[in-house]
């Protein structure tokens, strides 16, 4: 079974009740289904198995019909997922948390990382031949040692990132979110602390919350103008959490000192977009998960979840809905 826009259709042996045999129908590349095609495929499907580049609203399900039971989704972000309307008719959903935690956190240290010491641009130079003598502030950057880390959103993916920074000798982490986690923060002795005070204090900032109404252009003018002008800012959660708008405006200003970003909007990126004109942006493709370890369990447990969804079982990580 292919993860992208895989639509299960099930029937007995007698082609009556669902319940026994899987007919599976593929979309057999590694580009995205376009919209139209998948609702044409997706018509009286009892499951379907996405992609969080396919957008499941009401249109998709409507065009699906009552047999749709089970949305299992590649990811564990679901804002493709139109959450009202699927609760709405009863469907169960199925998403893939914790399996990628470890490999996005890793993503994110080494994007933090290569922004704050320039990396990108020092590679540059060699190739071009900047790289004439050492010389005593050239390709200077900012370290790790001694330094205050804000995290936005101490979910799974934020603690896995702050227990990866900790042996940097951060001084102080800072986190905030909804709500305090206490019991969570004793690890690091994080601090729950306002959004305002975090973007203000913080050396480095690290976005890794989900997007939500409440967090949609959650980093804005405001935001950054807070900020420190050495400071370094990531983003590994979702574009639409930052205004990109105000973010190249915060970087070509000198307002903060850099950024990376392995999330924008939309995705891809053009290549004529004025975030790719500065040297001190660092922009990936939206990676975060992508070890060869991780995809194949995701893959496996979106499989497990859409299987035991059709036959009424418990799904192996299950969206309350």
């Amino acid at each position: 079974m292919q993860e992208r826009g895989s639509v299960i259709q099930e029937e007995d042996e007698r082609g009556q009740q669902p319940g026994h045999n899987c007919e599976v129908e593929e979309w057999d590349s590694d580009e995205p289904i376009p919209s139209k095609e998948l609702e044409r495929r997706v018509v009286g499907a009892h499951g379907l198995l996405c992609l969080l580049s396919d957008r499941v609203d009401k249109g998709l399900l409507d065009a699906a019909g009552a047999n749709l039971k089970v949305i299992s989704t590649l990811s564990v972000g679901v804002d493709h997922l139109a959450l009202d309307e699927i609760k709405k008719r009863g469907i169960r959903v199925g998403y893939t948390p914790d399996v990628l935690t470890d490999a996005t956190a890793e993503l994110a240290v080494s994007l933090l990382l290569t922004t704050c010491r320039r990396l990108p641009e020092a590679m540059e130079e060699v190739k071009n031949g900047g790289w004439t003598s050492w010389k005593p502030l050239w390709m200077c950057g900012y370290g790790l040692t001694q330094s205050t880390v804000g995290i936005v959103g101490l979910g799974r993916i934020g603690q896995a990132i702050a227990r990866r920074l900790n042996p940097f000798g951060v001084q102080r982490f800072l986190y905030t979110g909804r709500q305090p986690k206490p019991q969570e923060a004793a690890e690091f002795q994080a601090e729950f602390v306002p959004i305002d005070q975090l973007a203000a204090e913080s050396d480095f900032i690290v976005v890794a919350c989900s997007l939500t109404p409440a967090t949609k252009g959650l980093c804005n003018r405001d935001f950054f103008q807070k900020m420190k002008k050495t400071a370094v800012f990531v983003n590994i959660s979702r574009g639409d959490v930052v205004n990109q708008d105000d973010l190249y405006q915060a970087l070509a200003s000198g307002q903060i000192a850099a950024a990376g970003l392995d999330v924008t909007t939309p995705e891809p990126l053009p290549t004529n977009h004025p975030l790719l004109t500065l040297k001190n942006c660092v922009i990936l493709p939206h990676i975060g998960s992508a070890t060869y370890r991780t995809r194949n369990t995701m893959s496996l447990l979106a499989a497990n979840n859409l299987l035991a969804g059709l036959r009424g079982q418990p799904m192996p990580s299950e969206l309350k809905l």
